[in-house]
């Protein structure tokens, strides 16, 4: 192997294991992490153990599945425009045969779009099996795109892509409207375990969850998001399963809400754009083949079955990690001494 063609080498542990439950899978399973930031792995294990003295542990919704491409045509003025998208509106059945034609797997669930001048950005929603579905959803988008052309009057080609779909970038339209899996996960951590692993109170999380994530990111003007680290446990997560890791810039917008319930902790993590899939790019190393047969995710099911799994392991993963980081904030100096304990000494291990 050249060094053009080198594979860069990225820590990886098993931690875990996190008790899941609801709408796709009920599963124990340790999951795999990636990453540099080695504070990570204990961080996030400290969660997953909460979740296994929970009853249900963490409980994981799956509400939503879409991946989009947003096309750019022009017309020849806004009020052509109008027209042409009303007549992709009334043409939606039409349009989905066009694309059961092109794809085994994609299928149109949904069409909008936005109107700028004379500019009309129209956003294809797709499902795509255990696919992620960037290829699948821009291959199909295309074919729908010179259909339209050739069949909408008073339109011409301004881009496969128009930015509004909208694909690795931070944007409103995507926490609105999704992009990928949205999964809601729930842990409900009994008092005692808020104490004796968290060694907090669950009011001093709900404070610091509304004084940080929600006020502290509204002053700094973040989108769509009110979270501590998503990015962090997400990247180590897309990484060890062989994801395109550029998702985690959509994928980390979400939300954290937490109540005191008599003593006892609701925390709930909400991801509206986990892109992640099962078969494609990057699927096919050994190491991705092993993990995400560990993670049951290889299993013979219905297509998209198995990528449901994975977003939702995935979004306990998350949960676990946000609310252990949540945790140690709520008390002075904590949070430090785990990083100066952890990675100085990983460092001088190797000489740094």
């Amino acid at each position: 192997m050249t060094e053009d063609h080198a594979i860069a080498g990225v820590p990886m542990r098993w931690v875990g294991p996190v008790r899941i439950s609801g709408n796709v899978t009920t599963t124990e399973t340790h999951v795999p992490l990636a990453t540099y930031e080695s504070p990570l792995w204990p961080s996030v294990g400290r969660g997953a153990k909460v979740s296994m003295l929970a009853e249900q542990g963490i409980v994981a919704t799956l509400v939503d599945e879409r991946m989009t491409r947003s096309v750019l045509v022009e017309a020849t003025d806004a009020g052509t425009a109008l027209a042409a998208a009303r007549s992709i509106r009334d043409r939606f059945a039409e349009l989905q045969e066009v694309v059961r034609g092109c794809s085994r797997f994609a299928e149109l669930v949904g069409v909008r779009h936005e109107i700028n001048a004379n500019l009309l950005f129209v956003r294809f929603e797709f499902t795509t099996g255990d696919a992620s579905g960037h290829n699948m959803a821009t291959l199909a988008s295309d074919v729908l795109l010179q259909h339209l052309l050739q069949t909408v009057p008073g339109i011409s080609y301004g881009s496969i892509s128009g930015n509004y779909c909208t694909d690795k970038k931070a944007t409103a339209v995507n926490g609105i409207l999704g992009r990928g899996k949205n999964v809601v996960t729930e842990l409900l951590v009994p008092r005692e375990v808020v104490t004796g692993v968290l060694h907090t109170t669950a009011a001093k999380i709900v404070q610091l969850n509304i004084r940080k994530n929600m006020l502290g990111t509204l002053l700094a003007g973040g989108i769509r998001s009110a979270n501590a680290h998503f990015a962090n446990m997400l990247l180590g997560f897309y990484l060890a399963t062989g994801q395109d890791a550029a998702n985690i810039v959509e994928g980390s917008q979400g939300v954290v809400m937490a109540e005191d319930r008599d003593g006892d902790l609701y925390f709930a993590c909400t991801l509206p754009n986990l892109i992640v899939g099962t078969v494609g790019n990057g699927k096919g190393l050994a190491f991705v083949e092993t993990n995400l047969a560990r993670l049951g995710c290889r299993a013979d099911r219905e297509p998209g079955e198995n990528a449901r799994r994975l977003a939702v392991i995935a979004a306990a993963t998350v949960l676990c990690g946000e609310l252990s980081l949540l945790a140690a904030q709520t008390n002075p100096g904590e949070l430090m001494r785990a990083h100066v304990h952890l990675e100085r000494g990983n460092t001088e291990k190797v000489g740094v």
